[in-house]
């Protein structure tokens, strides 16, 4: 924690605080994000069809609109963007908390997907300038409070809902309004010639957009890295369903739930620098990628060891048996999590040339939220086919092999040279139109 403490204090004001927002953004936005559909289904008496259609909307509102937000990022400035999505995300809260028609719930779930995609490309952006040579550091401490935030948001959050929902939703849009008078008021504004062309117009916006999406080694990147996001959210839906299917829906299946979550985000706080360190010593960063997929990959072979295990009847072997594989699978999705990530936000400014670096975030994100979907989508389908076919093992034996593949072509991809632009070194270039 003092290594943590001391790399945090050695960075620029303009890092440090884009590492609090982030922390503070999760922290207000897991405050209320798991409890609102047990809110839309029960208190407002919401159909199931309308549960999701809402909370679809403000997925699909986000990561539909993330190139947008990547792109006036790079036309407008960072800061503008941040500051909007900000205000953006208070008002879409705040609306959660007070009203109650389908409409302006649909309204307010859209605004709080909209400022996610206008302030996440551009703050990475942000701090991938401002951290210059050291990025891949930043980005492994902008993780740990990102982590952070994740943990201690649902504890809040149960809290304060257990008093009244639209507490929470105040609250959570209290947390956004502070943060945007402290964006205004401290973070250091960037001309828009500093991070984009300085083009206004339509047509330079379509060259540019021509022009990324040739990209073929960033493309080629961005396909290969969905497994890593459709490995690392079953900690949110297979393992759950999985701890579940064996412990039951009662107080044990709840508190090893909370255990999982528990496990990802600790072991990152504790972890992740120390990891990341040891990594770039000793690997390019394309060999980190492969090793943190093939070990994000290996996180389900616990499970799949587990699903040839004679179920017992109960008592302390079923207890185990529901617990300790799901745990260890969490444990090691965020090792492989944490080798990963702060190489991969590394190489897309790399594959960017150091150029419309929130445009590419804003991409990036799209095609790994596009991939998250298909992904989940398929994935339970197989939970649903392995439980009528009697294979358990099904589920697993498809997520290890999709670890297996995505290693295998970012091995590639860092064995061909895709991974290391000759511009990936030195500093930063002009911005073409």
């Amino acid at each position: 924690m003092k290594n943590t403490v001391e790399q945090f204090r050695s960075y620029p004001g303009s890092v440090r605080l884009l590492m609090v927002n982030q922390f503070t953004i999760n922290l207000g936005f897991y405050m209320l994000m798991p409890y609102l559909a047990t809110y839309l289904a029960g208190p407002l008496g919401l159909a199931g069809w309308l549960v999701g259609l809402i909370l679809g909307v403000r997925n699909f509102s986000q990561q539909g609109m993330f190139l947008i937000g990547g792109t006036l990022g790079d036309r407008l400035g960072y800061k503008p963007m941040i500051i909007a999505g900000l205000v953006l995300r208070t008002a879409g809260f705040a609306a959660l908390g007070l009203v109650e028609s389908v409409p302006a719930l649909l309204a307010a779930s859209a605004a709080t997907g909209l400022a996610g995609a206008l302030f996440n490309p551009a703050s990475r952006a942000y701090l991938a300038a401002d951290a210059g040579e050291r990025r891949v550091e930043a980005f492994a401490l902008f993780n740990v409070f990102y982590q952070a935030g994740i943990l201690l948001g649902p504890l809040v959050g149960m809290i304060l809902t257990g008093a009244d929902f639209s507490v929470a939703c105040l609250a959570a849009a209290a947390i956004f309004a502070i943060l945007s008078i402290v964006q205004i008021r401290a973070l250091p504004a960037r001309r828009a010639d500093d991070v984009g062309s300085g083009e206004g117009d339509g047509e330079g916006i379509l060259r540019q957009w021509r022009a990324m999406f040739s990209n073929r080694p960033f493309l080629l990147f961005s396909g290969a890295m969905i497994g890593s996001y459709v490995m690392s959210f079953q900690v949110y839906l297979s393992l759950p369903l999985e701890v579940r299917r064996l412990g039951g829906e009662g107080t044990f299946g709840t508190a090893t739930v909370a255990i999982l979550f528990a496990v990802s985000g600790l072991s990152t706080i504790a972890f992740q620098t120390r990891v990341t360190a040891w990594c770039k010593a000793r690997m390019e960063p394309g060999g980190a990628l492969t090793r943190g997929l093939l070990v994000m990959g290996a996180a389900f072979i616990p499970l799949l060891a587990a699903s040839v295990v004679p179920v017992p009847d109960g008592g302390v072997g079923l207890w185990l048996l529901a617990g300790l594989p799901p745990a260890l699978a969490a444990l090691l999705l965020a090792v492989g999590t944490m080798i990963a990530y702060p190489f991969e936000m590394d190489i897309i400014v790399r594959l960017a040339d150091n150029r419309l670096v929130a445009t590419h975030y804003g991409l990036y994100n799209t095609i790994c939220g596009i991939g998250i979907t298909v992904g989940n989508l398929l994935t339970g389908m197989s939970l649903d086919a392995a439980r009528r076919a009697g294979l358990p093992a099904l589920p697993w034996v498809a997520l290890f092999l999709l670890g297996l593949a995505c290693a295998a072509a970012l091995r590639t991809l860092h064995r061909t040279g895709r991974l290391s632009p000759d511009s990936a070194e030195g500093e930063r270039p002009a911005v073409a139109a």
